[in-house]
């Protein structure tokens, strides 16, 4: 019972982050997600594609489902620098940009679509299974999955939280607080 009582806050919670995404992309166009406020401070861009392509990348390592990213949605969307950025500086990812944002967010829609029909599917029993076993390896040990993992390692559960939910929230408040610097407002309150 209690597995299933988390596996429906999930899906409400993942379709509700989902649902701000949407809107952040719908209320802005291509200058606001391009623009650079000043150097050390990453673009919209940065933000919106980095989270679409680890939730992309994170459902392959949950599912093992092949990504959606890849030549033809590059080709497509065409980001500045093919690359989600999470092991890369803030210096190396000041060049993100979109280049073609109806492709972007057709990307983006394809992600998240994948995401909510797979938990609308999933056994809540499967939120068990171990996904990265103790001990982790150098580039899991010192992320924040590692941190809220059991003795067991990092489960179907932890990667859903972490990799997928609070990661989502982490980069919409970056685009809340960075549609300031563009003119536009927060929102939600």
């Amino acid at each position: 019972m209690t597995t299933a009582l988390i596996l429906d806050s999930m899906q409400r919670r993942m379709a509700a982050m989902h649902s701000l995404y949407y809107q952040a992309v719908d209320t802005m166009d291509l200058d606001h997600v391009n623009h650079v406020e000043r150097h050390g401070v990453l673009p919209i861009a940065f933000s919106l594609f980095h989270y679409t392509n680890m939730e992309d990348a994170s459902f392959m390592m949950i599912t093992g489902v092949a990504p959606e990213w890849n030549d033809e949605w590059q080709a497509a969307v065409q980001v500045a620098i093919n690359d989600h950025g999470k092991h890369r500086t803030v210096d190396e990812m000041m060049g993100q940009r979109i280049g073609d944002y109806e492709a972007f967010k057709a990307y983006q829609r394809a992600v998240f679509d994948r995401t909510e029909r797979w938990l609308d599917t999933l056994d809540p029993d499967e939120f068990h299974r171990v996904l990265v076993p103790r001990p982790f390896p150098p580039m899991i040990a010192s992320t924040y999955s590692a941190r809220v993992a059991g003795p067991q390692g990092i489960t179907v559960l932890d990667a859903t939280e972490c990799w997928l939910y609070q990661h989502g929230l982490r980069h919409m408040g970056e685009i809340e607080l960075a549609r300031g610097f563009v003119g536009l407002g927060g929102m939600t309150s």
